[in-house]
């Protein structure tokens, strides 16, 4: 796939709002607690000692809650754009009731540079039990622009014995600037936000023990630029060791990265745009966050930045250069109705038989031949408006057939469990309304895991929905504990059986027409 073709197709995948939050402030010192302040303080709240210092949090009927922890300094000043650093320690016991600011970002609630924070969520009573549970470090999406962890609220998959952790990680140009006045002494630059990932990983494996979790059974998911970030970790010597299986959702849709020097270049021309013609990190270091989110781009990219990803990642899963864990690897299946809506309907315009074609060509990246060809295969006589025709062209280039690439390069080596959210009428928590449905749409399957908090028009799900609610999250905690999401019902994915399972009302079934359905023969055929 070309460079060119890979940037279309990430422009697609736009970032969800995401809930205010507010921050936490303690006085940091030098103590070092002890295990002894494991247990419940006198208001009947969970007390736990992490490495850094003695953290309270809040309990509610089924669930211990530890909001802001912090697992890295802050990344402010001189330390902007640099790999992150230990926490200072502190003396006291921290409040951890309250969720941290999320990473700067175009947002109307705070945000702040100094976001580098975890929440923590156990069963109940789970730490001072001395409980070994499995857990689950969930990623949250956004286009590596936008987004918190704090939007999530893993309850119902800790009500089925796992400690979920959620986590905030530097965003835009914050996260993932290449610059060369910023690169580090081996060259490498960029993707600061997966150095932050593997930070709070780092922290989980220190101290996730004293939660009552496991630290040999850590899976790692998330959704959208999440799962990108979770497949971005599969294949970074970095994180090594860090967990033990991996869940990507809607994730596969930038598998062809950018190359470091085409990313300095950018980041050279960004630095120059914000003012800094001297290329100097002095002078992008002085630059307040708003100079910087001016002249961000609303999606950015990943890129082999020569030390935390070496290579591309479609070269890394197709040679093997990845990490040996299970892997859960899904889409679901109108994931591009979502940024057809917000690029026509939502933009104040729509898609028509006569724009049909320019629209394919856009959204897929593709010669006007190419174009024309894809139309053929898409007439608009299948489907029910031309917006649908086109969200189900973009949705097979952009996710469903790059996705099943990746299934086969995954199988070769792991365990691999691959799966479609298939309920067409799942709520559209963050859009509109728009003239065409918007069936089993990107993101869409959030609200099946977790209590959105982020929803801009909430909606409840069915009685039906929530039985297909209740199947996810005991297959997502099933393959945290035993890294097998449903044994006797849900087959691996082989070259020879390649079935995965689709989670629909009223029943989730197995299917084997995936790649038909999303016609994969005519995409791998226009690589």
């Amino acid at each position: 796939m070309s460079l060119v073709r890979s940037r279309v197709r990430v422009a697609v995948a736009a970032g969800l709002v995401t809930v205010a939050t507010s921050a936490v402030t303690i006085q940091n010192a030098a103590a070092q607690p002890t295990q002894s302040a494991v247990g419940v303080g006198r208001s009947g709240s969970p007390v736990v000692a992490t490495d850094a210092g003695v953290v309270r949090g809040a309990t509610d009927a089924t669930t211990d809650r530890f909001q802001g922890i912090p697992y890295a300094a802050p990344p402010t000043g001189r330390h902007r754009w640099t790999p992150p650093r230990p926490v200072a320690r502190w003396n006291g016991i921290r409040p951890a009731t309250d969720l941290a600011p999320r990473c700067v970002q175009v947002s109307k609630a705070p945000t702040s540079e100094d976001c580098l924070y975890l929440n923590v969520y156990t069963p109940k009573g789970a730490a001072h039990r001395g409980k070994r549970l499995p857990v689950m470090v969930y990623i949250h999406g956004g286009a590596l622009t936008s987004g918190t962890g704090g939007a999530y609220d893993p309850t119902k998959l800790v009500e089925r014995g796992t400690v979920v952790v959620t986590i905030n990680y530097r965003l835009g140009m914050l996260g993932f600037l290449a610059h060369p006045a910023l690169a580090a002494r081996d060259g490498s630059a960029g993707n600061y936000g997966l150095m932050d990932q593997q930070a709070a990983l780092r922290w989980v494996q220190r101290n996730i023990g004293r939660f009552g979790g496991e630290r040999g059974n850590v899976t790692v998911f998330g959704e959208s630029a999440g799962g990108l970030s979770v497949l971005a970790q599969l294949a970074s010597p970095g994180a090594a060791g860090l967990f033990s299986a991996a869940i990507n959702q809607s994730g596969a849709y930038n598998l062809s990265l950018q190359t470091l020097a085409d990313a300095k270049a950018e980041g050279e021309a960004y630095g120059a745009a914000v003012g800094c013609t001297a290329q100097t990190a002095g002078c992008l270091r002085s630059l307040s966050p708003a100079a910087l989110l001016a002249r961000q781009k609303a999606i950015l990219f990943l890129q082999t930045d020569g030390k935390i990803l070496p290579r591309s990642l479609d070269r890394a899963f197709r040679s093997g250069a990845f990490h040996r864990v299970p892997v859960v690897n899904g889409t679901t299946h109108d994931e591009s109705t979502y940024f057809v809506a917000t690029n026509y309907d939502l933009a104040g315009r729509r898609v028509t038989s006569d724009n049909y074609l320019d629209g394919i060509r856009q959204m897929a990246s593709l010669s006007e031949d190419d174009a024309k060809r894809v139309a053929d295969r898409y007439p608009l006589t299948d489907y029910p408006d031309p917006a649908s025709a086109l969200a189900a062209v973009a949705t097979d280039a952009s996710f469903a057939c790059p996705a099943l690439r990746l299934d086969a390069w995954l199988a070769r080596r792991v365990p691999t469990y691959a799966y479609e959210f298939n309920d067409r009428n799942a709520p559209q928590l963050y859009l509109g309304k728009v003239s065409f449905p918007y069936g089993a749409s990107h993101a869409s399957e959030l609200q099946y895991l977790f209590d959105v908090r982020n929803a801009v028009y909430p909606a409840p799900l069915s009685d039906e929905q929530q039985v297909l609610a209740a199947t996810m999250r005991r297959h997502w905690a099933a393959f945290a504990k035993t890294h097998r999401p449903a044994p006797g019902q849900w087959p691996a994915y082989t070259a020879t059986r390649r079935q995965m399972m689709s989670y629909a009302t009223p029943s989730t079934t197995l299917t084997s027409g995936f790649a038909a359905d999303h016609k994969c023969g005519l995409w791998a055929s226009l690589q």
